[in-house]
């Protein structure tokens, strides 16, 4: 009993504590010791990166949003890193390069998205190096209002708002990325975010590292530059617009495959290594624990299971109240059934890493287009 009470209670601290109680904390102590960053207003000469693979439907409109923005032309490069695309993508792009002169094609071998992107900073000639990917819009003031944070001189990374649209079936990931920004906002506030994202973010160039290619940019590149000394910001004013996934299930298969990278950079990152002692906080708390949180649903229910029959009250009231959420998850779609589902992917993404690792290529997610 001692031991299944102890499992009861380490994991229910746990799940509170990752989902409710570290984003409250969080948002407290940066309103204590927050720490601004100084913007500047310069327009230092930018390399905007697009990772590619099978990209035809969208790499057209990608191009010409990136071409439209409030930048000053002369001072933006765009390069497509095409990870051995197999459809039209290559010629698409060759077309609008024909009559851009700021757009580039650079043509990488299978891969996948980092392998490209390294590539593609190789050849790459700005002071400051942006990524995008190739389904997502950016607002025309996006680009100026990202790199005006990197005037500071301890930023090195800095990371923009995305914003989901309405997705068109049942997923409910736009609920859960409006809680995610709240807690960035806090965590860069105190000093450096513990992840970014994907569509848009920058790093000035002699801040960028070649990560392992089955990293990604978005958790490795935030803690490796805080452990160089230097800081990663969010921007929620440089605005990115993304499609998700349409329905639940898709958004499911989607968090699969990339907790599979969050598990393979837990385990082979050294995230902890040269970290102070708040940001280590930040680590365990948002990243290593909410990666758990599968693990951590399965002790607290197994516990409670235990206890109910023998135990206090409390714990036949905390199994009534799992019961009825898997029940409401089970009954219709909806936040229950979003936050089982992706949940218990952390579940699966583990397993799969520990039993066939995690490649480095990817795969676009369904509806995302």
């Amino acid at each position: 009993m001692k031991a299944a009470k102890a499992l009861f209670w380490g994991s229910l601290g746990a799940l509170a504590w990752t989902h409710v109680g570290y984003p409250a904390a969080a948002a407290l102590a940066a309103r204590v010791r927050g720490r601004p960053v100084r913007k500047g207003g310069g327009t230092p000469r930018v390399s905007v990166i697009v990772a590619a693979h099978d990209e035809e439907d969208v790499i057209e409109r990608r191009l010409e949003n990136l071409l439209g923005l409030d930048y000053p032309e002369d001072l933006v490069e765009i390069l497509v890193a095409s990870d051995a695309s197999s459809d039209r993508t290559d010629e698409l792009v060759e077309a609008v390069a024909a009559r851009e002169p700021r757009v580039r094609l650079v043509r990488a071998p299978r891969g996948g998205k980092v392998a490209a992107q390294n590539l593609a900073v190789r050849e790459a000639d700005g002071e400051v190096l942006a990524f995008s990917d190739a389904n997502a819009t950016w607002a025309a003031p996006a680009l100026r209002k990202l790199v005006r944070n990197l005037a500071d001189p301890e930023v090195a990374y800095v990371c923009g708002q995305l914003r989901l649209e309405a997705a068109d079936g049942t997923n409910r990931e736009g609920a859960y990325w409006r809680y995610e920004l709240l807690v960035r906002e806090a965590e860069s506030a105190l000093g450096s975010v513990t992840g970014g994202n994907g569509s848009i973010y920058a790093v000035r160039r002699e801040d960028y590292v070649e990560v392992d290619p089955r990293f990604g940019h978005d958790l490795a590149f935030p803690y490796l530059m805080v452990q160089r000394g230097r800081r990663a910001v969010y921007e929620p004013e440089a605005i990115a617009f993304e499609k998700p996934s349409r329905d639940i299930e898709d958004e499911y298969a989607r968090k699969v495959r990339m907790f599979e990278h969050c598990w393979l950079i837990v385990a082979e990152g050294d995230m902890l290594r040269s970290l102070d002692a708040v940001y280590r906080v930040e680590i365990v708390s948002h990243r290593h624990l909410r990666y758990g949180s599968g693990l951590l649903h399965l002790v607290l229910l197994g516990s409670s299971f235990v206890l109910a029959p023998r135990g206090s009250r409390a714990y036949r009231v905390a199994l009534a109240g799992q019961l009825a959420f898997l029940a409401a998850a089970a009954a219709r779609p909806g936040l229950p059934r979003y936050y089982t589902l992706v949940t218990w992917a952390t579940v699966v993404a583990l397993a799969n890493y520990l039993r066939r690792g995690v490649p480095a290529v990817w795969v676009k997610a369904e509806g995302t287009r």
